[in-house]
């Protein structure tokens, strides 16, 4: 590539830091373009390495991101330019180390406010090795049709509403960024559109200067004509003064310096920029404009006039025969982001999944539309949480209160329950806490722990069928099912098991009803007449006492019987008994107990003899 230009359609470059915006607004110019390859090739980020996933045009890729920017120049010898993102205090290291690198031959800094002397250096280094710096403090340049850095020209509507997507033949140097798009608009009205713009920067000492630009466009064939905006503030435009003066500027060439209202304030005034400030008369903008004017440049009498004389210039060169104008094409549709698209109301998507609980959208979680905030200070407690997120209800206090009770009550039933077996036999295999809280969580079923909903599904079943507990009893043996929730192998009548009685004398004091529970104690009558074991167990019990409430709060039968079809009920034994199980696993953890191997003694070997199985 020829030393007078910087960019073409097949730039490619290195993005330093991890700005996901701007990364994806240089791959939608790049697709409006028609590029046959994206305009980068890889990000460095410090912190991290892996791939950034991203769209080309309808199209996801990946871009590589690795950790030094060695290493990104090393896989990727091709890309020429590195967009440089970093801070204002690593710039200047990392832009050095960037200009030591042979492949990499223009950075353009981003960040502002970097110490004068550094970017100094950092042009000096630069000139020496015949290499380019675009900044600091810039957005960037553009060249139509060709390539961008990072966010110059701002979003895709802005870059196909100024035809920045096909080349044009208008080249303009800026220190404003955001007059650059300015330019971008002003030029693209009032010619065949924009060849390249480049913003230098607003800082005193510019990595490149607008001479440095100017006459880079001077060589370069495509460039038909030249814009310059400067303003008040530095000497910069006084290059281009004496280059207009001693013929190394021929082309045709409009200018104007931005704050000719300075004069109108008694004191010199910064207007943004570091540089843009008058410390002489001459750095003045009147008198830069005059000087342009004197050395032959077009000088518009105001900025509203300066797409004017643009085209009064482009007009001229196309009638002289000097320049054919570009033609203009469709773009190449860039396709809307789905979340831009949505917040404007453009596509209706159906969603996968519905959540009636839950909403963490906001600044706060909601649960089932209470604020996480009012849950707590409220007071609410874990049973005002399972009200809410298991049944969308807010539980009065005895409702909350029931279901502490009975995960307390659950909590756990010694190590020797297969459940607590599992999980304390998996521990002391060396498992984690998590795959040892599975291992015995997967024991609960039918035969254990599983029994709470099946003992509010048939007593809720007969109490509703208005059936005599007699009927219960007689119609589930003839059916040949045990009743869920009724049988102990080790309490009976005459020794009670002590968490049913807690159960029982809350709900008597608390419940505002108890149908179900006074019909499962009629039934425990009947069986227990037969065998004083087969009392209401605690599943039992908890099963019942949980129609109970359900009914007492209002839900309606079917509603009930629907929640017991969820396993909600079974979820509190779970919930509860999890409680016991992981403190069966730490306590095993902090014994350092060895792996657990069955004594041979508790096992009958009944294995067949040889000629048994002949």
């Amino acid at each position: 590539m020829s030393n007078y230009k910087l960019f073409d359609k097949n730039t490619q470059a290195i993005i330093f830091g991890y700005q996901q915006r701007a990364i994806q607004r240089m791959l939608d110019f790049d697709y409006a373009c028609e590029r046959k390859n994206p305009s980068i090739v890889a990000i460095v980020d410090p912190t991290r390495d892996g791939y950034h996933k991203c769209f080309w045009g309808p199209e996801e890729i990946i871009l590589p991101i690795y950790t030094s920017i060695k290493e990104a120049a090393e896989k990727h010898p091709q890309a020429d330019v590195m967009v440089n993102f970093a801070s204002f205090r690593s710039a200047y290291p990392r832009t050095r180390e960037a200009l030591e690198i042979d492949s990499i031959r223009t950075v353009a800094i981003i960040a502002e406010g970097i110490p004068e002397r550094y970017t100094r250096e950092l042009a000096a280094i630069a000139r020496q090795k015949g290499k380019w710096i675009i900044g600091p403090a810039t957005v960037g340049a553009i060249k139509g049709g060709a390539f961008k850095i990072g966010n110059t020209g701002g979003m895709i509507d802005n870059i196909i509403a100024s035809r920045l997507h096909r080349p044009g033949s208008v080249a303009f140097v800026s220190k404003s960024g955001g007059l650059l798009n300015e330019l971008n608009n002003i030029v693209s009205r009032n010619s065949d559109g924009v060849y390249e713009g480049i913003a230098i920067g607003g800082d005193l000492y510019p990595g490149s200067t607008f001479i440095d630009h100017v006459m880079r466009f001077q060589q370069d064939p495509d460039a038909a004509m030249i814009v310059l905006l400067g303003e008040v503030g530095g000497r910069d435009e006084y290059d281009i003064v004496n280059a207009l003066k001693t013929g190394k500027i021929t082309k045709s060439l409009v200018a104007w310096c931005i704050g000719t209202c300075s004069k109108m304030f008694s004191a010199g005034v910064q207007f943004g920029h570091a540089g843009a400030k008058a410390r002489t008369d001459l750095e003045t903008a009147d008198a830069k404009n005059k000087a342009l004017k004197e050395a032959g440049a077009v000088v518009p009498d105001s900025f509203d006039d300066l797409g004017k004389k643009i085209k009064e210039t482009f007009d001229k060169l196309v009638k002289e025969g000097k320049v054919k104008p570009k033609p203009d094409r469709e773009p190449k549709k860039t396709p809307m982001d789905l979340s831009t698209a949505i917040t404007e109301g453009m596509v209706r998507i159906p969603t996968h999944f519905v959540s009636t609980i839950t909403d963490e959208r906001g600044d706060q979680p909601m649960y089932a539309g209470v604020p996480l905030t009012e849950v707590v200070e409220n007071g609410y407690g874990i049973g005002g949480v399972i009200g809410l997120l298991w049944f969308k209800k807010e539980l009065p206090k005895w409702g909350t209160g029931f279901i502490e009770l009975v995960l307390q009550i659950v909590a756990d039933h010694g190590p020797a329950v297969s459940g607590a077996h599992n999980a304390i036999i998996s521990a002391r295999a060396g498992k984690d806490l998590i795959s040892s809280l599975v291992s015995g969580l997967l024991t609960i079923g039918p035969r254990f722990g599983g029994a709470i909903d099946g003992a509010a599904y048939w007593f809720k079943k007969f109490h509703d069928e208005a059936k005599e507990p007699k009927e219960m009893v007689d119609d589930m043996k003839a059916m040949d099912i045990l009743i869920p929730g009724i049988g102990h192998r080790v309490k009976s009548v005459i020794n009670p098991d002590k968490r049913v009685e807690l159960l029982k004398k809350y709900a008597r004091e608390n419940f505002p009803k108890t149908d179900y529970l006074d019909y499962a104690l009629a039934v425990e009558k009947v069986t227990t007449a037969k065998r004083d074991n087969l009392i209401l167990n605690v599943d039992g019990c908890v099963g019942i006492l949980f129609v109970d409430m359900l009914n007492s709060l209002g839900f309606s039968k079917q509603e009930i019987s629907d929640i017991i079809e969820t396993g909600a009920l079974n979820g509190l034994f779970v919930l509860g008994r999890s409680i016991g199980f992981m403190g069966h696993i730490l306590d095993q953890k902090r014994l350092k107990e060895n792996l657990y191997r069955h004594p041979w003694n508790d096992i009958l070997y009944a294995s067949p003899k040889k000629e048994e199985i002949k």
